[in-house]
């Protein structure tokens, strides 16, 4: 009996795990590129979650565009940072997730989440009744456990941007200063060489020569 308990869990695990199809992903995009990425939808309703984050490059800014199958524009953005979203789809098809990097001459790494709910439906070898009648209570904790991992990861995702932003922050002021101590160096060094010629401009001048 525990056996077979085990393997129903494990076959409602499987079912939840499978109910969502997403993509991870992180690309380099370069200057005046254009990158676009595509998911399918099978069903009216569905929701779409789209999340990026731009972790390095300029001024942590990027160009979106998510359309539907139809070319129609859902979402849209200029110069963004960051962007979570969730969208319910109204056609079946397949919806783009498009990228540009117009507005800088530096090539930006950006770290993106593409999610797509589904819903599979599984029959036990030998049953006609889905999976999910019999072990709802069970499937209904996965769900929520699948939320919670999925808010710890989003909130993973946060940290891990803003940590590569103020990172990038640090580096930058720390080449200002040292620019800047470089120059006021050179500032000091060319007043005292002045001040040097300066004096020995006006004792030259002061200076009177007597032929014997």
């Amino acid at each position: 009996m525990r056996a077979g308990r085990v393997q129903a869990t494990l076959a409602v695990l499987l079912v939840s795990a499978s109910q969502a199809a997403g993509s991870a992903l992180t690309a380099i995009l370069a200057s005046s590129e254009r990158s676009c990425y595509y998911a399918d939808v099978d069903k009216v309703g569905e929701k779409i979650g789209f999340y990026f984050a731009v972790q390095s490059g300029g001024s942590f800014e990027i160009d979106y565009v998510v359309m539907d199958p139809d070319d129609k524009v859902l979402l849209d953005g200029e110069k963004e940072a960051q962007g979570d979203y969730i969208l319910t789809a109204n056609k079946i098809g397949e919806y783009s997730f498009c990228f540009e990097n117009d507005a800088s001459m530096s090539d930006k790494l950006l770290d993106f989440d593409i999610m797509v709910e589904s819903e599979p439906r599984r029959v036990l070898s030998g049953q006609q009744q889905p999976l999910k009648e019999h072990t709802s209570t069970l499937e209904e904790s996965s769900y929520k456990i699948n939320g919670l991992l999925s808010s710890i990861a989003r909130t993973q995702k946060y940290f891990h941007t803003r940590h590569h932003r103020n990172y990038s922050t640090v580096l930058s002021t720390q080449s200002r200063i040292f620019w800047f101590t470089v120059l006021e160096c050179s500032v000091i060094v060319g007043m005292a060489l002045l001040q040097v010629w300066i004096l020995k401009t006006f004792f030259a001048k002061g200076t009177k020569r007597f032929k014997v």
